[in-house]
């Protein structure tokens, strides 16, 4: 990728695409990948992890397509069944694929102990991709320690969503931060509009137990379901509000989503 900083969570798509079976939500506009390019240009913001969005399923292919028409710019963050196989899953990686995504908002948690979820898993960290997750509540006590037994990169989003700062009120909280302590679980500062604590105060909590090697940031743009964000400028400045220190903005922008990226590119 471009030097400089780097967009660590953010959808490409048009509402015209067809969307997966029982979708949570449909989209209510258009993020096109030239749109999204023109504003990273405009923003002096150098490349971007791409996020499938759950409304599409496992159907990645207009992601992909972006990634191959930016490929300096941007890597991808697929949906994809666990039976997918190791070859198939080398093939994604060498489009740009980096981590595989599991949404479970409104979804059961997924039984990561059977045989073919240990399977899928193994594969994942062989070829260095990660599992990024978006969960909540009682959903992370229950997820997490199959993960992290695993020993898969594990990429939290939007901090895990939590309800209440105070992790004594909040399993989930105290999971996602005990979790934060290992060295192969990243947190993405990102989306405080989708969860009801406060993103400063988690944040506080999560560089006490775990520091700051593994924080990133991300847009969330185009904020599906939520039209009351529409200026990217402002989701970027939400972290100079929560990180008052800017050598450890630079980090979380620069640093840590290259090093992030790095490991995929070094595990293949």
């Amino acid at each position: 990728m471009l030097h400089g900083p780097i967009d660590a969570h953010a959808h490409v798509f048009t509402k015209s695409l067809p969307v997966q079976q029982g979708a949570r939500y449909l989209p209510q506009q258009d993020a096109p990948t030239e749109a999204y390019l023109n504003l990273l240009d405009h923003e002096g913001i150098a490349g971007a992890i791409l996020i499938q969005p759950s409304f599409l399923g496992a159907d990645n292919s207009y992601m992909l397509a972006a990634v191959a028409r930016a490929p300096q710019r941007f890597r991808a963050v697929a949906v994809l069944p666990p039976s997918t196989d190791a070859a198939e899953l080398a093939r994604l990686a060498a489009q740009g694929v980096v981590g595989i995504r599991l949404n479970l908002l409104d979804q059961a948690v997924p039984p990561l102990a059977t045989p073919v979820w240990r399977s899928f898993l193994e594969a994942l960290a062989r070829l260095g991709l990660f599992v990024e997750v978006q969960a909540e509540g009682e959903q992370w006590p229950q997820l997490l320690p199959a993960l992290l037994a695993a020993r898969v990169t594990v990429v939290i989003d939007h901090l895990g969503r939590p309800q209440s700062s105070d992790p004594t009120s909040s399993p989930g909280l105290s999971a996602v931060v005990a979790a934060a302590a290992n060295s192969n679980v990243w947190v993405k500062a990102s989306g405080p509009y989708r969860f009801a604590a406060s993103a400063k105060t988690v944040l506080e909590r999560l560089i006490d137990v775990a520091g700051t090697e593994r924080l990133l940031w991300g847009s969330d743009w185009p904020w599906t379901q939520h039209p009351e964000i529409t200026d990217y400028a402002v989701t970027r400045r939400w972290l100079d509000e929560w990180i008052a220190d800017a050598a450890v903005r630079a980090q979380i922008l620069i640093a840590n989503p290259r090093r992030l990226l790095g490991m995929q590119v070094a595990a293949r």
